[in-house]
């Protein structure tokens, strides 16, 4: 199920809703309003509202079986399933922005201390090794 929430700065809030291990979470995220996925949910949102009343219909007072079947099937349509990657990045994000540790966060990894720095530095200095011992060998090899 998908909720949108208008802001006044020119956001929206999207409201999507998963099933993760036999349980209901609801992800929200805000997005700038000019944005693809903006865009895209208040499409989706249109084809919902005018798919409704054209479903109900009007002859006679009498409900056709194909009607209330449609109209069942998207009540009662499966929730996305969620990953546990995907919840887990989910319950971070969540707990950095309840802690208030996102800059800090930030800070930190951007330094020379942080992971990916020291991460790439180990690959540049390996890729370094490799071409020096390659050069050798390719030296020892011509006559």
């Amino acid at each position: 199920k998908l909720q949108e929430k208008p802001k006044d700065s020119g956001k929206v809030t999207i409201t999507k809703t998963f099933d993760f291990a036999g349980e209901e979470v609801k992800v929200t995220k805000e997005v700038d309003s000019n944005s693809k996925e903006a865009k895209s949910f208040l499409k989706q949102q249109e084809k919902l509202q005018s798919a409704a009343p054209a479903s109900l219909p009007t002859v006679s007072g009498v409900k056709r079986p194909s009607g209330m079947s449609s109209l069942l099937g998207k009540i009662g349509a499966k929730k996305q399933k969620m990953s546990t990657l995907e919840k887990s990045k989910l319950d971070w994000e969540t707990f950095k922005e309840e802690e208030g540790i996102v800059e800090e966060l930030a800070i930190h990894n951007r330094g020379k201390d942080g992971y990916i720095e020291r991460k790439a530095f180990l690959e540049r200095v390996d890729h370094r090794q490799f071409e020096i011992e390659r050069d050798i060998r390719l030296s020892r090899m011509k006559p």
